[in-house]
């Protein structure tokens, strides 16, 4: 639940900076808001699946201090 609320979270801020940053470069607003939907929907999806990767494939400290456990004859 927490990773969930932290992507919304995520998602509300991106979309509010994209769309500005549109606007910016483009000085339309159909065309800010358009960007600004698509490409936070995209990127929070990526960023869901970045932090899930983070989070459960990285190695744990144990991991990398048994792989380092080696002997040299």
């Amino acid at each position: 639940m927490r990773l969930a609320l932290k992507t919304l979270s995520y998602a509300v801020i991106h979309f509010t900076v994209a769309t500005c940053v549109a606007y910016a470069i483009t000085g339309s607003w159909a065309m800010a808001f358009g960007i600004g939907i698509i490409e936070p929907l995209v990127q929070t999806g990526v960023f869901a699946v970045h932090d899930y990767l983070w989070e459960h494939k990285t190695p744990q400290a144990k991991d990398l201090v048994m792989s380092c456990n080696h002997s040299h004859t």
